[in-house]
């Protein structure tokens, strides 16, 4: 069988349309959307268009749409700019944030940009303790919030609508790391109540390299890269404009198809659930797996502990089979999943995220499930 990929969550495979359209611009369209030229002229249209687009599709005003390098970028624009423009001293996150926010939290505070940062429960599962969330809230000055829509490695969804509600209620500003569920679900801004979200187009079928940041209108915040007007001059650089025009393609195809799509990677990663459970003994599930609690596109498998456990993310790919043992960013790290770390998850069981596209097949799941029985049943201890 060719391969098996099964590492949507890290990366998507771009849409042929996508590729159709970028390769469009690349071949006739190349004057910087900088230049007053009609060259100039007819790219900047393209950016303009394609932030239109993005736009409309969250119900937000294209002033509110800054493109990126991607969600990292993203990210660390939202949290660096976000809390110095309000000169905010306290800022609350969790555990199990991808490193973007972590990391960047952690600098401020050793830097002394923030004076506090204040970790939220959660519990087994990867869920926000919102009772604990409104304590520190209600016990700290004014507070920056960074929660993560779905955690990239458990699937397990925040409810955003109740975090920007209590956000609101405490006049705290709030970002949502929305790179894994950005294409998969419709987030409508005007009802969100968050100041900050982002996308990297490379998670939902479009080109790597290049995202946004969505800035609520009400506040304002400095740019991070400086040396350009660009992007109403909030980010520094000439715009990766083939890979902006990708990102508004795949975002459009995400949001007509997103009903049929929910309806067939749910069922997939169903069936995938079901025959685990039915047929390896000893599997277990890491985060939220049932429906309306978990991101549709995720599967976190905890497998028995086994002889070589460590092996087991080889073994699955010498058979043809590409999955992860971690978010993208930690593979091949042996410092384990500070996820899995972050719910207590048991260390002795090897961990392996299985993540979903719209490509995925139904005999790849049989033909990954058929290797998975069998290499377990090879290594698993007695």
């Amino acid at each position: 069988m060719k391969k098996v990929y099964l590492d949507n969550a890290a990366t998507t495979p771009l849409d042929p349309e996508v590729i159709a359209e970028m390769t469009n611009v690349m071949q006739h369209y190349f004057g910087n959307p900088s230049a007053i030229h009609a060259l100039g002229r007819e790219v900047r249209t393209l950016v303009e268009k394609a932030r239109k687009t993005v736009a409309t599709l969250l119900n937000a005003s294209p002033s509110e749409i800054f493109f990126t390098s991607g969600g990292t970028e993203a990210d660390n624009t939202a949290i660096r700019c976000g809390i110095a423009a309000y000169g905010i001293k306290h800022a609350i996150t969790s555990k199990i944030e991808h490193h973007a926010v972590e990391h960047t939290l952690d600098m401020l505070l050793k830097d002394g940009v923030i004076d506090k940062l204040s970790f939220v429960d959660i519990d087994a599962k990867g869920n926000v303790d919102y009772a604990h969330l409104e304590e520190l809230l209600q016990n700290n000055d004014r507070s920056f919030v960074s929660l993560m829509h779905a955690n990239n490695e458990l699937g397990t969804l925040t409810d955003m609508e109740t975090v920007g509600n209590l956000c609101e209620k405490y006049n705290a500003i709030y970002h949502a790391d929305t790179v894994q569920t950005m294409g998969h679900y419709a987030h409508d801004v005007r009802k969100l109540k968050a100041h900050f979200i982002v996308c990297a187009a490379h998670k939902l079928h479009g080109p790597k390299g290049v995202g946004f940041l969505y800035v609520n209108n009400s506040i304002k915040i400095p740019p991070m890269i400086y040396g350009g007007a660009q992007e109403r001059n909030m980010r520094g650089g000439t715009e990766n404009v083939y890979g902006i025009v990708g990102l508004a393609k795949a975002l459009e195809i995400a949001y007509a198809e997103m009903e049929q799509h929910q309806q067939q990677i749910q069922q997939l990663k169903d069936y995938m659930k079901e025959q685990l459970l039915a047929e390896v003994p000893g599997i277990d599930f890491n985060g939220e797996i049932e429906a309306g609690k978990s991101l549709y596109t995720v599967l976190n498998v905890s497998f028995p502990e086994m002889d070589m456990a460590d092996m087991l993310l080889f073994n699955l790919d010498i058979n043809g089979i590409c999955a992860s043992g971690g978010s993208a960013c930690s593979s091949g790290s042996n410092i384990g999943s500070h996820v899995l770390n972050g719910i207590k998850a048991d260390p002795n069981r090897p961990a392996v995220r299985f993540s979903f596209s719209k490509y995925t097949t139904k005999e790849e799941i049989d033909y990954t499930l058929e290797k998975i029985k069998m290499v377990v049943k090879q290594n698993t201890l007695a």
